[in-house]
């Protein structure tokens, strides 16, 4: 099987890593991987700031840069939503445009997603010691629907402790340009997600997105909690 990575802006800027886990897991599993250098931004931030069509160009552009490729593996179901639901919705007016972003829409996958529901795969021979709680990202859970993938894998982890974290589907308050907009209310919902995150007694918090990972890890490093954050993809390529 061949796949095409897509590395977001935050991965690419600011957590390379979870790129470098989520491309060394998947090879492990035996799929050819290429990473089309030329990409950038999907556009989600010109989308939801209102600037659509400065969020078609961008689209249009990756659209143009994936459209061969056979899969697309995102380590985010921010930016994987934004491809799957919402290219369609841009270029609802453009027939021709419309079936590409539709035929790409249908080969872009979220990384767990794309190991569960594609590959088959829920026991990836990973290990990790500690207690675990996940946190449930909001676009991956509401706008692509994934709902048991990652704890699914999480589950099949030799070693690991999953602990239960009250409402961990609840938001974490980043949302992308909602916590600058609305600090004080982003603040707000970041605080009920920490004393959820207290209570569940969890060393590590796992996420599928590294938004939502960097808006709790900020939290927790101004309260002086110690307990680590860490993306799935980091979580399953240890061995």
């Amino acid at each position: 099987m061949k796949a095409s990575l897509f590395i977001t802006c935050l991965v690419d800027q600011f957590f390379p890593d979870v790129g470098v886990s989520m491309a060394s897991l998947l090879r492990r599993l035996g799929v050819e991987l290429d990473f089309p250098s030329a990409q950038t931004c999907c556009g989600q931030p010109a989308f939801n700031s209102g600037f659509r069509r400065e969020a078609r160009d961008l689209a249009a552009r990756f659209i143009s840069i994936f459209e061969e490729s056979e899969h697309v593996v995102a380590p985010s179901g921010s930016c994987a939503s934004m491809v799957r639901v919402f290219y369609p919705d841009l270029f609802k007016d453009d027939p021709a445009m419309l079936e590409k972003a539709e035929g790409l829409s249908s080969r872009t996958f979220e990384f767990t997603e794309f190991l569960v529901n594609v590959l088959g795969v829920e026991d990836v021979g990973a290990r990790y010691s500690g207690k675990v709680a996940l946190h449930q990202s909001c676009h991956l859970l509401r706008e692509l629907n994934v709902r048991t993938e990652p704890l699914r894998l999480l589950k099949a982890v030799r070693g690991i402790e999953l602990v239960e974290m009250e409402r961990a589907e609840m938001c974490c308050g980043f949302g992308g340009l909602f916590s600058i907009k609305y600090p004080h209310i982003s603040g707000g919902i970041l605080q009920e997600k920490l004393d959820c995150i207290r209570q569940s007694r969890a060393e590590t918090i796992v996420a599928s997105d590294m938004g939502c990972l960097m808006q709790i890890a900020g939290g927790l490093s101004r309260q002086s909690l110690p307990i680590k954050t860490m993306h799935i993809a980091e979580l399953l390529a240890k061995v």
